[in-house]
């Protein structure tokens, strides 16, 4: 069982969200890192489940739908966390909190709000 969830950030979410949260210590990944810019939203979900790695976007109303159309395929993914915008610093204080509550097995398949 892995404990704490590997993270994905897709390119809306503020690369300083990733430094943050691997200060943290934790597992972070984001698009412009993985050269994945202007990437449709279903590749950033594709790609970041092949990677086991829960999604961070900031894109509610399209990974909402993408999560609906996964689960009716019954596909699998590592979890999608939608955040409204807000500061930077506390995006990453409230994903934290998540990541330090919840195991990565726990996220897996979940659609969470942060």
């Amino acid at each position: 069982m892995q404990l704490f969830a590997a993270l994905y950030l897709d390119e809306d979410v503020d690369v300083l969200a990733a430094k943050l949260l691997i200060a943290r210590g934790f597992d972070v990944i984001t698009a412009r890192d993985m050269g994945r810019l202007s990437t449709p939203d279903l590749i950033h979900l594709q790609y970041a489940s092949s990677l086991n790695r829960c999604l961070l976007t900031h894109n509610r109303s399209d990974f909402e739908s993408l999560h609906k159309v996964w689960l009716e395929a019954e596909l699998t993914h590592a979890g999608i966390m939608i955040a409204s915008r807000r500061v930077t610093h506390e995006l990453a204080r409230r994903v934290a909190v998540i990541l330090d509550s919840l195991t990565a097995d726990e996220i897996a398949g979940q659609l969470l709000y942060v």
